[in-house]
């Protein structure tokens, strides 16, 4: 009988993206192998013809699972083995698949690397009115469907998407006050082992500055 390897992440340490695929990897007790891929040395190493053939659109993640690579992170995460990361019932599962989808698809890919190496001197203030538009639709839509966590009491996708891009926004300064819901929400996954481990400052390629 073959041996299971163990899915592969392609990631970088401080990209959202991969961060949500090592939330889903600890939440589901999946052992897997990180091969980092540093999106600033050498002009960006998913730049690289070798990369390109795993990642099309030359992002991270890339994820190496039961032979197959897939790189869209909300297929990534239903596709990894374990829990369900969507509820049962169909409207819960329609309000995770709606704030994820706003996070992911609405507010993640304008501050993304890519777009803000464009914007020159303007990228704090770019990032911040993006992150800022996003959360002022995203506040009260959690208002109405948080209860411990994004969507009633149990951890879906949602949160998954939720933490890393509030990660980001503490990295551009916006101010979290603003949004007492999606602040609350964020320090109570924080406190959740699966959050800690992946964290941007606990992985193999985090610089040592930055390191918990």
């Amino acid at each position: 009988m073959a041996t299971q390897t163990k899915p592969i992440l392609h990631g970088y340490f401080r990209s959202s993206c991969s961060w949500r695929v090592r939330i889903a990897f600890a939440l589901k007790g999946v052992e897997y192998d990180q091969l980092p891929v540093n999106l600033i040395k050498d002009g960006g190493q998913q730049l690289t013809e070798e990369y390109k053939a795993l990642n099309p659109m030359q992002q991270v993640p890339a994820v190496e699972i039961d032979g197959i690579t897939l790189s869209h992170v909300t297929k990534i995460l239903l596709f990894i083995p374990g829990p369900h990361l969507l509820p049962a019932d169909p409207k819960a599962r329609a309000q995770v698949r709606m704030i994820s989808d706003l996070i992911a698809s609405g507010i993640q890919p304008l501050q993304n690397l890519y777009v803000i190496q464009k914007m020159g001197a303007e990228k704090m203030q770019w990032s911040q009115h993006f992150i800022n538009r996003g959360f002022q639709a995203l506040e009260p839509i959690l208002k109405q469907t948080a209860g411990k966590y994004c969507v009633g009491d149990e951890i879906s996708m949602a949160d998954i998407c939720l933490v890393p891009q509030v990660y980001n926004a503490e990295r551009f300064k916006v101010d979290m006050g603003k949004y007492p819901t999606i602040k609350r929400l964020n320090e109570a996954l924080l406190e959740i082992e699966a959050f800690q481990v992946s964290h941007p400052s606990r992985q193999p390629d985090t610089p040592d500055d930055l390191r918990a």
